[in-house]
C-alpha cells in the first residue's frame, strides 16, 4: 500500500494539470484527483495498473465529467474523454517543454503573474505540494480562515479572468520566479520540520533538493535561485546526523559532524559562491549563508555565531518574518548571552502558539538559569504537537530540568 501512495505522490503534480488545463478549475482538478486517488487504494491492490499515471488521468477526468454534467456547468461535447489529435493537456503532459519536470512545470504553471503575489506561493503549495490549508496557514503566518479565504480568491481569479494553464517561456519566467522559489522554500519548511521524515510532508526534502538542483540549471544567472539551492544543500548534509539512538531530534550544535555529507556541503558552498559573485544579495542567501556558518563545524571550529547573528541582522530588514525574529533571537542568546536572546524574543508578539517560539523560549529560559520558565515553555511546546522527533527532544530537555 505504501509503494501504490507513493505512485500517486508522484502522478499528482501532471495528472492534476492536465486535469486544470482540461476543465479550467482547479477545486474540481483536485476533487476529482483526490476521488481517483481514492479509487486507487481499492483497485490497485487487486490489478496494479501498468501506468499509474494515465490510469488516475482517467479515472479523475471520468469523476470531473460525471460532476459536470450533474452540475449542467458545461455542455457534454466540451468535456468527452480526449480523443485524436494532441490537446493542451496532453501537450502539458508532453516531456518537450523548456522545463524538463512535470512538478516544478506546474509550479511555473500555477505561480501566473494574474495573481496577486502573496496568493501564488499559497495556490501553488496547495495544488503541487497538497499541502492543508491548515499547514500553509502556519507556514505564511496568518489564520486558518484567511488562508482559506486567499486561495479561494485566487481561484476565483483564475476561474473570471481565464487564466491560462499553460508551461510559461523562458523568457516569461522571471515574473513568476519569487513565487516559484517561495512554493519550494515553503515545501522544504514543512519536510525540515520533521527530522525523521516521518510524516506526510517526508518527500518533499528529496524531492525540493533535485528541484532546486534543476532550477539552478534552468536559471544559472539568478543569484536566489542559486541561495536556495545552496540552503537546500547545507541543511541535508546534516541530516544523517539529525537522529540520536532513540530516535530523537538532536540540535545542530551538538550534531556528530562526522555524520554529515561533505559532498553536499560543497556542493552548496559552490553554489553560494556562483550566487555572490553575482553581487545581488537576497534573502535566501542570507539563510543559505547562516546554514554554511554552521557547517563550519565539520571543519573543527566552533559555532560561529556572532557571525550568525551579524546575518541574521541583516536578513531581519529584508525579511521582517516571526521567523526570522525568533531565530535571531535564538542566535543572540548565543553570541551575546541568554538574557540578551530573551529580550530580543520578547519583541516577538503573536506567536505563542507556534512551536518554534516555546521551544526557542524554553532553551533560552534554561540557558538563563530560569528551570521553572524553561520547563513552562517546554511543557507548551510538547502540547503544540510536534513531530516524534520533536516530541522525544523536548520531553528529554524537561526531564533533563527536573532532574
Amino acid at each position: 500500500m505504501r509503494a501504490f501512495g507513493q505512485a500517486i505522490s508522484e502522478a499528482r503534480p501532471r495528472v492534476v494539470a492536465a486535469l486544470a488545463a482540461r476543465l479550467r478549475d482547479l477545486d474540481l482538478a483536485e476533487e476529482a484527483f483526490a476521488d481517483a486517488s481514492a479509487a486507487a487504494l481499492i483497485a490497485w491492490p487487486q490489478q496494479a495498473p501498468r501506468d499509474p499515471s494515465a490510469w488516475l488521468w482517467r479515472a479523475a477526468l471520468r469523476r470531473a465529467i460525471d460532476a459536470k454534467r450533474r452540475a449542467s456547468v458545461r455542455e457534454r461535447a466540451t468535456l468527452d474523454a480526449p480523443e485524436g489529435p494532441i490537446t493542451p493537456e496532453e501537450a502539458l503532459l508532453a516531456a518537450d517543454d523548456p522545463i524538463p519536470d512535470e512538478r516544478l512545470r506546474l509550479i511555473f504553471v500555477c505561480c501566473h503573474p494574474a495573481l496577486a503575489p502573496d496568493a501564488r506561493a499559497a495556490l501553488t503549495s496547495k495544488v503541487v505540494c497538497g499541502l492543508s490549508t491548515e499547514r500553509l496557514a502556519r507556514a505564511f503566518f496568518c489564520a486558518e480562515p484567511a488562508m482559506l479565504q486567499r486561495i479561494t480568491r485566487a481561484k476565483k481569479k483564475i476561474a473570471v479572468a481565464g487564466v491560462p494553464y499553460e508551461v510559461p517561456g523562458p523568457a516569461a519566467w522571471p515574473e513568476r520566479l519569487e513565487a516559484v522559489l517561495t512554493t519550494l522554500e515553503v515545501a522544504y519548511a514543512q519536510a525540515y520540520e520533521d527530522a525523521a521524515l516521518a510524516g506526510e510532508t517526508a518527500g518533499f526534502a528529496e524531492e525540493v533538493l533535485r528541484l532546486s538542483g534543476l532550477l539552478a540549471e534552468l536559471a544559472p544567472g539568478e543569484p536566489e535561485v542559486l541561495g536556495l539551492a545552496a540552503l537546500v544543500r547545507f541543511a541535508e548534509a546534516r541530516r544523517p546526523a539529525r537522529l540520536d539512538d532513540n530516535g530523537a531530534m538532536v540540535p545542530p550544535e551538538q550534531q556528530d559532524t562526522g555524520l554529515w555529507r561533505r559532498d553536499l556541503i560543497a556542493a552548496g558552498a559552490a553554489l553560494l559562491d556562483r550566487a555572490a559573485a553575482a553581487r545581488r544579495s537576497g534573502p535566501r542567501q542570507m539563510l543559505a549563508a547562516i546554514h554554511a556558518a554552521h557547517c563550519a563545524r565539520i571543519e573543527g571550529r566552533p559555532t560561529p555565531w556572532a557571525d550568525i547573528a551579524a546575518l541574521y541582522e541583516v536578513l531581519a530588514q529584508v525579511r521582517p518574518t516571526p521567523a526570522t525574529a525568533v531565530n535571531r533571537a535564538v542566535a543572540v542568546g548565543e553570541a551575546r548571552g541568554a538574557a540578551v536572546g530573551l529580550e530580543a524574543l520578547a519583541q516577538v508578539t503573536g506567536m505563542e502558539a507556534w512551536l518554534p517560539y516555546q521551544a526557542a523560549r524554553a532553551h533560552l529560559c534554561a540557558r538563563a538559569g530560569r528551570p521553572s520558565d524553561a520547563a513552562q515553555a517546554y511543557q507548551a511546546a510538547l502540547e503544540l504537537g510536534p513531530a516524534l522527533a520533536e516530541r522525544l527532544y523536548l520531553e528529554r530537555r524537561l526531564r533533563e530540568l527536573a532532574a
